[in-house]
């Protein structure tokens, strides 16, 4: 299909609704591109040469409807939009899938840039990639004073049992991605579920909580909006911590297929950002390590579920080839932030 016409995305069929539902939104022809880098549901920006919209949808293909829900991720930005927190406004759901043949939602277009490298956040400087950094930690505290049901989200998730549930998750996702011995794996395993801590009050969260994925613009670089909200839900607040604190940490690994900014001048050190978060939010976060091991812990089996599907020859592109050379990294890092607590 054409560059403006992507698969996934049916710009006749997507306009009929929008006019039926939305009437007087659209004024002209719609023209749609996808957005790279999304890891997973697809995304486009739609124009009709005056306006923008997002169109969130799941992977082509796709077979587990409960992994991509886009009810789900429609309902926490519309909950969370009259707050304080940075979402994009949505415009409507659609889960007839005579439409794009998947449920999908419409949201406002945001301007702004996801920084993913330390290389994209060069031309800031050091004082400026200091301060976005510091405000998505400001930002997350915020959204975590969101009450959940004065927001319409009580129902949301089951926060009992959150973290057990988390490691039993990943260790099932662990086990149908094992080929090969990964030293250390089980012991990490072992020890989070030994040490598992004690939650604190629940709140919305995230669940892939980072730079990459908010958008930062203005004169004050300022967060603009918080986006792919696929894997949030009620749980422990920490957990989404523990995972900015472990992407703020240098990997050790030059051209690392997996990046992230920690190497920026300028950017804040985890400790940093961990004390920023206790001072600003009033939570103890000294059981903070096991959070941030937990965080190590999933990324190594998502890394290697990524490397077993390469194995199999189902993923193919630049990088891939060497994901699997991570995964004692991240195990390591794992059992060395427990043991230093």
């Amino acid at each position: 299909m054409s560059p403006d016409h992507p698969p996934g995305l049916d710009l006749d069929r997507l306009r009929v609704l929008l006019d039926r539902e939305r009437p007087g939104l659209v004024t002209g022809p719609l023209s749609g591109r996808l957005i790279e880098g999304g890891r997973s549901n697809l995304t486009y920006a739609v124009s009709d040469g005056a306006a923008r919209w997002v169109v969130r949808r799941p992977p082509l293909g796709h077979v587990l409807a409960t992994a991509h829900d886009m009810r789900r991720e429609h309902r926490v930005i519309s909950a969370l939009h009259p707050t304080d927190v940075p979402v994009p406004r949505p415009v409507l759901l659609c889960e007839d899938e005579e439409v794009l043949g998947a449920p999908f939602y419409v949201m406002e277009f945001v301007e702004g840039t996801p920084f993913r490298t330390a290389e994209q956040l060069a031309p800031l400087g050091p004082e400026r990639t200091r301060a976005a950094v510091l405000n998505l930690v400001d930002t997350l505290v915020g959204l975590h004073a969101v009450d959940p049901a004065e927001a319409g989200l009580a129902d949301f998730g089951r926060p009992d049992g959150f973290l057990d549930r988390q490691l039993r998750r990943w260790a099932k996702q662990l086990d149908a991605s094992r080929n090969r011995d990964l030293a250390g794996i089980d012991e990490l395993h072992a020890t989070l579920g030994r040490e598992l801590p004690r939650s604190p009050a629940p709140t919305v969260v995230h669940g892939d909580y980072r730079l990459d994925n908010v958008l930062i613009g203005g004169e004050n670089d300022e967060i603009r909006a918080i986006l792919d909200w696929e894997m949030s839900t009620l749980g422990d607040p920490l957990t989404d911590l523990g995972l900015l604190a472990m992407y703020s940490s240098p990997l050790g690994m030059p051209d690392s297929p997996v990046s992230t900014t920690a190497q920026a001048l300028g950017h804040p050190a985890p400790a940093e950002l961990i004390e920023r978060y206790a001072t600003r939010s009033g939570r103890d976060v000294s059981g903070v390590a096991w959070y941030t091991a937990f965080a190590w812990f999933k990324l190594a089996v998502i890394l290697e579920g990524i490397h077993y599907r390469y194995t199999l020859g189902q993923t193919v592109g630049r990088g891939f080839d060497r994901i699997g050379d991570l995964v004692p990294v991240f195990i390591e890092h794992g059992l060395t932030t427990l043991q230093k607590g």
